[in-house]
This record gives structure tokens, C-alpha cells and sequence, in this order.
């Protein structure tokens, strides 16, 4: 076997050295990879939880008809951790209304982040009323809030 200039085997225990420290490094890289995902499969899972959470409060409406028309979202803004975006309301029937209202929070890219249910009660006929919808946890960006659905009762 050759040794090299300092009288050992050099090429050799290199090569192995290297070898071993990239497989290393693979693996540290393929293990965060894999908290990435198992992170983001558990934000998704609890996203979904809060948009099906949101629905079923909507379902609980009754006699509710379709005011999506009446109700419309601000500009979203920080308050505290949270996002909140001031709603409007706008009564155009001749009798007081109840609003339930499901307001999603999405990203610039249009994703999905969050939903909140909330009431404007007792708008008066011809006039509006204003609540805010704050997200049931902290977001990151910028954000956008849409009107989901909206039910006059």
C-alpha cells in the first residue's frame, strides 16, 4: 500500500472520513425534512379542524337565508398576536336583523389560514353595523379577510 508524504495512508482514511461525514449530513438534512412535513401535515390537520369547526357553527343557524351580499370585510391589521379585520353589516330589509357571519383569513397567494365565526346582532333596517373577526391564532404576512358566508336571521 502507498503512503503518502507524511508517511501514512492518506487517500484512504480521507475518502472514508468524507464519505462518513456527508452520509452524516444526508441524514441530519433527510431527518429535518421530515419534521418539516410531519409539522406541516400537523398545522394542515389543525387548520382543517378550525375551518370545520367554523362550518358547523354556520350550520347551527336556523332559519338563516344568504346575506353574503349585505357583508363585507375590511382591511386586516395586528392587534396584539392576533389578526382582526373589521366587518360590515348592512341591513337592507324593513325589520331588525341578526348576522352570523364565517370570515376566512387567507395569505397573498390566496392559502387557506383561518376561520372565525362571528355575530352582528340587532342592525337596524336601512343601516349597518360593524364587528370584528380576530383569528383564533397568531398569523404570519400579509393577510387577507373574505367574507366565507354570511346568514341574516
Amino acid at each position: 500500500m502507498k503512503r503518502d508524504e507524511r508517511g501514512g495512508r492518506g487517500d484512504r482514511r480521507t475518502g472514508i472520513v468524507l464519505t462518513t461525514a456527508t452520509a452524516t449530513v444526508l441524514l441530519a438534512l433527510t431527518g429535518c425534512d421530515t419534521a418539516k412535513d410531519k409539522a406541516g401535515q400537523i398545522v394542515s390537520s389543525a387548520t382543517a379542524a378550525v375551518a370545520s369547526a367554523a362550518q358547523e357553527k354556520m350550520n347551527q343557524v336556523k332559519d338563516g337565508v344568504n346575506a353574503t351580499g349585505d357583508v363585507r370585510a375590511g382591511a386586516t391589521r395586528t392587534d396584539g398576536d392576533r389578526t382582526v379585520a373589521e366587518i360590515t353589516a348592512t341591513n337592507p330589509k324593513d325589520q331588525n336583523a341578526d348576522y352570523t357571519i364565517m370570515v376566512n383569513f387567507r395569505d397573498t397567494d390566496g392559502n387557506f389560514l383561518d376561520s372565525v365565526v362571528l355575530n352582528i346582532n340587532d342592525v337596524e333596517p336601512g343601516k349597518s353595523k360593524t364587528g370584528t373577526a380576530r383569528s383564533n391564532r397568531t398569523l404570519s404576512g400579509e393577510t387577507k379577510a373574505e367574507i366565507a358566508q354570511a346568514l341574516r336571521h
